[in-house]
């Protein structure tokens, strides 16, 4: 029966590929059934290539099973073997009575209807309540493992967000030795897991594998290199070999023991005598002369030398870092949109916090529902949102909370000549646009270049007359050395001349 299971591959093949095209022609409006239809149409082309492949082992015919059917088809008596196969399956029905038959075309074709209703969603089951469907990061597993850290800064969730995936010593981060830890270990690669787990849940048509092999291969060639930020190679006499550390300023020093910045040379020379940088070196000192014994002991058991111990397990870290990195980089969307989302809730009560998960719930299960087309009219009249106060939209499409209006003071308007006199809704979007690409614009349009002394400053007029109050102030401090007057008095002592007469009205020479 090789011959009928072939001719069954390609009917499935067939079938899967009309579901996947009936489904991409259909665009959901909720995420939750854009999510849905993304991962079916993933199964069904993870079912294309497992079947591919035994349609494939069909066609080889390794064990010469298909040519012998077919020449037994051919060969002989046609009836004689249609009666046979006959026979084999009317014995295999009487054996299994109660067998279902499949309907292929029934079970790939997109559900409507009652049928949608009664089978459950696989993304019901997938996402927490806080990430919305795929919306939003929940990081409040991550957060509270990075709190429980050994000396790490106490942040709040908000800040969590916008500093998990900088590593650097002074960012939130932890410092070089205080990473060689198991608890840290665990969290790092906790956050990449999680991290690389929503992407698989938001973007199931995406070969992540691959994305996930190709930032692999970025930190393999870069750890190679020696490129990786604070994880540069040390060597016993404390020098990196990377050189020395960037600072903030030019005249910023950088301690390598405490890995720590000092605003200048007398700062850093200070601190040197102090119990922290005296710990710091110790502690530096023992962690370089393990390293190296390690070392040694590895190239004297291999003919090149070997890797230490020390360094493969600041290579496992390094690579849990750069792959959160890329991660939190390749998903900034989600990232800026979980910010905003949390910066909202921070301001809601618990009664609308319930609210609007309710009025999640109920879109979700008005949008499973089927419409009828005699229906349409009344179901846009129910759609209509009642919005007589004209208050923005959130993010679901209703108006915000009134109270909210007035709390952010969204009804004052805030208009600004030089945007060319555009009109910013509240406080906050007013003060946004300072830093914005169209205030900066125009204040370049009347020659202004520097546009940080100008906030607050609106009309063109106004901005015109600080900037040529600026131009003129700029010019008295600057000093022309050529027409300074140097005066010398009776003893020899050169003094600027109007000094010198200040001294002299004084009786003073």
């Amino acid at each position: 029966m090789l011959l009928e299971e072939q001719r069954f591959l390609h009917e499935d093949l067939e079938r899967l590929e009309q579901g996947i095209a009936d489904r991409i022609g259909d665009e959901p409006k909720h995420i939750r059934d854009r999510l849905a239809r993304d991962h079916q149409i993933a199964q069904f082309l993870d079912r294309i290539s497992s079947q591919s492949a035994k349609l494939l082992t069909i066609y080889r015919d390794a064990d010469g099973s298909r040519s012998r059917e077919i020449q037994q088809i051919g060969s002989g008596d046609p009836m004689e073997e249609f009666y046979k196969q006959l026979a084999d399956i009317k014995s295999f029905h009487a054996r299994y009575p109660n067998e279902p038959v499949e309907n292929l075309e029934r079970a790939y074709r997109p559900k409507k209807g009652p049928d949608a209703e009664s089978q459950p969603s696989v993304v019901d089951t997938m996402f927490t309540g806080e990430e919305a469907f795929g919306r939003f990061f929940d990081l409040h597993a991550c957060h509270e493992m990075y709190l429980n850290l050994p000396n790490a800064k106490r942040l709040s969730y908000l800040q969590y967000l916008d500093s998990f995936d900088n590593f650097a010593p002074g960012a939130g981060g932890l410092k070089r030795s205080e990473k060689m830890t198991d608890q840290y270990f665990k969290y790092v690669g906790q956050l990449a897991l999680d991290l690389e787990t929503f992407m698989r849940k938001t973007r199931p048509l995406e070969n992540v594998d691959k994305v996930i092999a190709d930032f692999d291969k970025e930190f393999d060639a870069a750890w190679e290199k020696d490129e990786i930020a604070d994880w540069k190679k040390e060597e016993p006499s404390g020098k990196s070999t990377g050189g020395a550390k960037q600072t903030s300023t030019a005249e910023a020093v950088w301690c390598d023991d405490c890995e720590k910045e000092f605003k200048n040379e007398n700062v850093y020379k200070g601190h040197l005598s102090g119990k922290k940088h005296v710990r710091a070196a110790a502690e530096r000192a023992r962690r370089l002369q393990g390293a190296s014994e390690d070392g040694g002991g590895a190239s004297n058991n291999t003919s090149r030398g070997g890797t230490s111990t020390h360094r493969l397990k600041e290579r496992a870290i390094a690579e849990r870092e750069f792959r959160v990195k890329r991660l939190a980089s390749a998903m900034s969307t989600e990232r800026s949109d979980t910010r905003v989302n949390v910066e909202r809730k921070q301001g809601m009560t618990e009664r609308e916090r319930q609210q609007e998960l309710e009025n999640l719930f109920s879109a979700t299960a008005s949008a499973s529902q089927p419409k009828d087309t005699e229906d349409g009219e009344d179901n846009d009249d129910e759609d209509k949102i009642y919005n007589p106060l004209k208050l923005p939209l959130a993010w679901d499409g209703k108006p915000i909370p009134f109270w909210l209006y007035k709390l952010h003071g969204l009804g004052v308007e805030f208009p600004c000549e030089i945007c060319g006199n555009f009109v910013y809704m509240g406080r906050r979007a007013f003060d946004k646009h300072f830093n914005e690409a169209r205030h900066i614009y125009g204040l370049k349009c009347l020659g202004i270049t520097n546009t940080s002394l100008f906030r607050d400053i609106t009309g063109i007029d106004e901005a015109l007359r600080l900037w040529e109050k600026i131009q003129k102030d700029k010019q008295k401090d600057k000093v022309d050395d050529g027409s300074v007057v140097q005066m010398e008095d009776a003893t020899g002592n050169v003094m600027p001349e109007k000094v010198y007469y200040d001294l002299q009205k004084q009786g003073l020479l």
